[in-house]
C-alpha cells in the first residue's frame, strides 16, 4: 500500500517525449511550472506552496522546504492537477528539450533517488522534492552544476528528464564510475557521490568541462545522459556570440583565440 497517490502513466515520442498520467477520481499529480502540455476536462489546476508532500506539515515545514528550493533557482510554488470528475482523466507533461523521460518508482528503489536539480518533471502527489547537499566543501567550490542535487522521496511515481540518450548503469559494491558532472542524471541513495579535480596545466587549458568529474561508488543504480543542458546551451551561445570567419577549419577555436575574436 502506497502513501503517495498511485498513478498510471504512458510515455510517448522518441526525441521529444511527453508523459501522459492517468488519474482516478481525487488523484493528483504535481509538476514544476512550465512542464504542462494538455489535460482532459474535469481536471482542476491549483498552485500550492512547496510540493504538497506529507513532510511539509505545518507552516514551518513548508517554509523550510520552499527555502531550500529557492537555492536551486526553482519556484516557491508548484502546480497540482486533481481529477475532480467521476471517471478517469488524463494530464500530460512535455520534455523541455530533446532527450528521454525516465520513470522512477520510488517504492522499488528504497524510497529515495538523488537527481540533477533541473531534471524533475512531475510526480504523484505525496512525493517530496527537496535538496540534497554534498558533504565536502571541495564539492561546493569546484563541483559546478554537480554541487546541488535534488532528492525525490516517497513511495510513488516520479518522472525526470534527461538530455540526449540515457543509459542506466547498475554498480556493484565498491565499483567506481568516473563521469562528467553534467552527465549525471541521478542515482539511488546507496551510491556514494563526490567531485574530483583533474590537475595539470594542459587539462586546465584544454579540458573544458573535463577538468572536474564525479566519482560514483556502488552499490546502486546510476542514470547517465549524453547531452547535459549546460553543454547544449554553451555550444549554442558560442555559435551565436562570435564571428566565426574560419568555419570548418581544423584549428577552429584556436584560430579565434590567435586573431582576437575569441576573447
Amino acid at each position: 500500500m502506497r502513501n503517495n497517490h498511485e498513478i498510471d502513466y504512458r510515455i510517448f515520442g522518441e526525441e521529444m517525449q511527453y508523459v501522459e498520467i492517468e488519474l482516478d477520481p481525487e488523484e493528483t499529480a504535481v509538476a514544476e511550472a512550465g512542464s504542462f502540455m494538455m489535460m482532459d476536462d474535469g481536471i482542476q489546476m491549483s498552485t500550492i506552496f512547496g510540493d504538497g508532500s506529507q513532510q511539509q506539515s505545518g507552516l514551518l515545514g513548508k517554509l523550510f522546504s520552499a527555502g531550500k528550493r529557492m537555492l536551486t533557482g526553482e519556484s516557491l510554488f508548484m502546480t497540482t492537477y486533481t481529477n475532480m470528475g467521476q471517471g478517469k482523466r488524463r494530464v500530460s507533461f512535455a520534455s523541455p528539450y530533446p532527450g528521454k523521460i525516465i520513470p522512477i518508482d520510488l517504492q522499488q528503489l528504497g524510497g529515495k533517488v538523488v537527481c540533477q536539480k533541473d531534471s524533475f518533471l512531475c510526480a504523484a502527489k505525496g512525493v517530496a522534492i527537496g535538496i540534497e547537499f554534498q558533504r565536502k566543501l571541495g564539492t561546493g567550490l569546484f563541483g559546478g552544476e554537480g554541487f546541488i542535487m535534488q532528492k525525490l522521496e516517497g513511495d510513488g511515481m516520479a518522472f525526470v528528464h534527461a538530455g540526449g540518450h540515457v543509459m542506466q548503469r547498475d554498480l556493484q559494491p565498491g565499483e567506481v564510475l568516473k563521469i562528467d558532472t553534467g552527465c549525471v542524471v541521478g542515482f539511488t541513495q546507496n551510491v556514494n557521490y563526490d567531485i574530483q579535480f583533474v590537475g595539470g596545466i594542459k587539462n586546465t587549458l584544454f579540458g573544458g568541462e573535463g577538468v572536474f568529474f564525479a566519482t560514483l561508488r556502488g552499490p546502486g543504480t546510476v542514470w547517465i545522459q549524453t547531452l547535459p543542458i549546460s553543454r547544449l546551451a554553451s555550444r549554442i551561445l558560442s555559435y551565436g556570440t562570435f564571428n566565426r570567419k574560419e568555419e570548418g577549419s581544423i584549428l577552429g577555436g584556436i584560430g579565434n583565440m590567435l586573431d582576437g575574436d575569441g576573447w
